[in-house]
């Protein structure tokens, strides 16, 4: 019964915190660890200790899952470069710089238990990004941001397992360097192959709830399999996500689709409180076993407070230098549009070679559209100084690196401190850049693009408007009712059509006009249909060839979904 008050009174508070945190301007898992460490010195509160495993493995799996499913991959390709120099380049840079610190200011720590603690304190939390959301940065940064804290976590938690095979046993750096490779292919490998057979799976599976049961249970089943053959379960997680998100938009149903959206959400709102809460409920456990090692408080805070510093130093280091190269590329990519644009008229006329079938003509004619969208995209929105320092400022620490260190070995020196110091850089990261994000990016004043996205929003509605208007033109569709197109137009109109109210007073007709009026809904339910599936299957062929932005295509097909489901329930009545 205890148990159950305890859960009761957890999510009860993940509600609130959720809730009130934008009236009080904070973002949700700060305020979270904040009512945790308050609870933590309450009266009677017992110890609590949470074996870090059922973070590493029972939490952060699905947490990464939910968050690469529905991250945009066109978008992701796009910044994959950067991502990856923000989630392994500045990890390692950052675990080994914090290495060679903690070793010298550490005595009896060698430079092996340094770099697990500098993997430790390295990766970055998730937290900036809906705050960054929040003051409306572009979505380039969000998505960069976004795809960092996906996959930092992993390479920072594949490194620290070398660096604790390294505290117990001599390995070489090669040695190292090659099982950080096999750790990420052999995990790419395997939740790809999950992901799309879980997704064919699903798409046979007729109840949306079953569906959904299905899909909870897919980041462990990428998971376990990639630690199996030495891989990294959470990189398996991510890819399986990403592989999911992409091939489910094409395979799964309306329903299924609604369904995962919706209880994803309410399972990332809980796992993602509860991990903060529980971040802030264990500092007094913490602060008892550092004293118990008869060691301080301040043996912890100022090495803490140096690692913070470095950290942001490091970063800087790191990401602007790494802003340059892919503004750089960027440019060079730009550069080639004119000569694209000719290749692609040049596809568009009647003298083409012999050897390029149709298959092909429209293999490449694609290629060329993407390229040439993804040239739209980077003159649109450029990375430069401002968003550079945005991305330096937005690296807060979280949950993962409380977790990481409570998985340093037990007989490790200084363990109770270290962990204590890792709960103080991700603390004081959570204040301190959480509390100023949304300043800061207000002050760095980065372009405003909602103008754009307005043009961009305009434009694809006008295309559904008019794929709309040829369907509904077809005579194959509309049959020889020159009226039902029209009527069709307006759901309100259907609702007038078929009201009650309308029917008249006349006994001896109404029953006609009723029926009449059926047939015609149900005959503007079925080429309703028809529309929706030939605007989906049209925005699938925008989204390969990446005409529009993967927030545009999303808001019109969750729009389709939510008819194609308005129709269904229509029918079911």
């Amino acid at each position: 019964m205890e148990a159950v008050l305890v859960v009761v009174l957890c999510v009860l508070a993940i509600a609130a915190a959720n809730q009130l945190a934008p009236r009080l301007r904070l973002a949700a898992p700060l305020l979270l660890v904040l009512v945790g460490v308050v609870v933590s010195y309450l009266p009677n509160i017992p110890k609590i200790d949470v074996d870090p495993e059922i973070i590493l493995v029972g939490v952060l799996p699905p947490l990464l899952y939910a968050a690469a499913v529905a991250m945009p991959t066109m978008e992701f390709k796009r910044d994959l470069q950067a991502i990856s120099g923000l989630a392994v380049v500045l990890v390692v840079v950052s675990a080994l710089g914090l290495g060679a610190v903690f070793m010298w200011i550490l005595p009896d720590a060698d430079f092996a238990t340094g770099v697990a603690l500098g993997a430790i304190l390295s990766p970055t939390d998730a937290v900036a990004t809906t705050t960054v959301k929040r003051v409306g940065a572009p979505n380039r940064l969000i998505t960069v941001l976004s795809g960092e804290s996906l996959f930092n976590d992993a390479s920072a938690l594949v490194l620290l397992r070398a660096a604790i095979a390294a505290m117990a046993a001599s390995v070489s750096l090669w040695g190292v360097a090659v099982s950080f490779v096999w750790a990420v292919v052999a995990a790419v490998a395997v939740g790809a192959a999950v992901g799309w057979l879980i997704v064919r799976v699903r798409a046979r599976i007729s109840n949306p709830a079953v569906a959904t049961a299905v899909s909870f249970v897919t980041p462990y089943v990428a998971y376990a399999p990639a630690e199996l053959v030495q891989g990294s379960g959470l990189v398996a997680a991510v890819a399986a996500g990403l592989v999911a998100g992409r091939v489910g938009v094409r395979r799964l149903t309306a329903a299924h689709r609604r369904s995962d959206v919706q209880n994803w959400k309410m399972v990332e709102l809980l796992l993602e409180g509860g991990v903060f809460l529980l971040m802030g409920l264990e500092l007094k456990a913490l602060v008892s076993e550092v004293t118990t090692s008869h060691e301080t408080v301040w043996h912890a805070a100022w090495p803490a407070a140096l690692a913070f510093v470095l950290l942001i130093v490091f970063r800087l280091i790191v990401v602007m230098p790494l802003v340059v190269w892919v503004e750089r590329r960027a440019q060079r990519i730009i550069a080639r549009e004119e000569h694209l644009a000719r290749i692609q008229e040049t596809l568009s006329g009647p003298d083409l070679p012999e050897r390029f079938t149709e298959r092909r003509t429209d293999l490449v004619r694609t290629r060329i559209d993407r390229r040439l969208a993804d040239i739209a995209y980077y003159r649109a929105e450029s990375i430069g100084a401002r968003e550079g320092f945005v991305l330096v400022w937005a690296g807060m620490r979280g949950v993962v690196t409380l977790a990481a260190a409570q998985t340093l070995p037990v007989d490790t020196p200084y363990r109770a401190m270290l962990v204590l110091l890792a709960f103080f850089v991700a603390l004081g990261s959570l204040v301190i850049q959480g509390t100023t994000l949304g300043a800061f990016v207000r002050w760095m004043r980065l372009p405003d693009h909602a103008d754009q996205e307005d043009v961009e929003r305009r434009d694809l509605g006008r295309e559904m408007a008019a794929l709309t208007e040829r369907v509904m033109s077809d005579p194959a569709v509309c049959g020889s009712d020159p009226d039902l197109a029209l009527r069709i137009r307006t759901l309100r109109e259907l609702e007038a059509t078929a009201s009650d109210a309308d029917l008249g007073d006349d006994a001896d007709t109404a029953p006609d006009v009723l029926d009449r009026r059926i047939a015609t809904a149900d005959s503007m339910r079925r080429i309703r249909r028809v529309v929706i599936d030939e605007q989906r299957r049209h925005l699938l062929e925008l989204s390969r060839r990446a005409t529009y932005s993967s927030e545009a295509l999303t808001a019109v097909l969750d729009k389709l979904d939510a008819e194609e489901l308005s129709l269904d329930a229509q029918t079911s009545v």
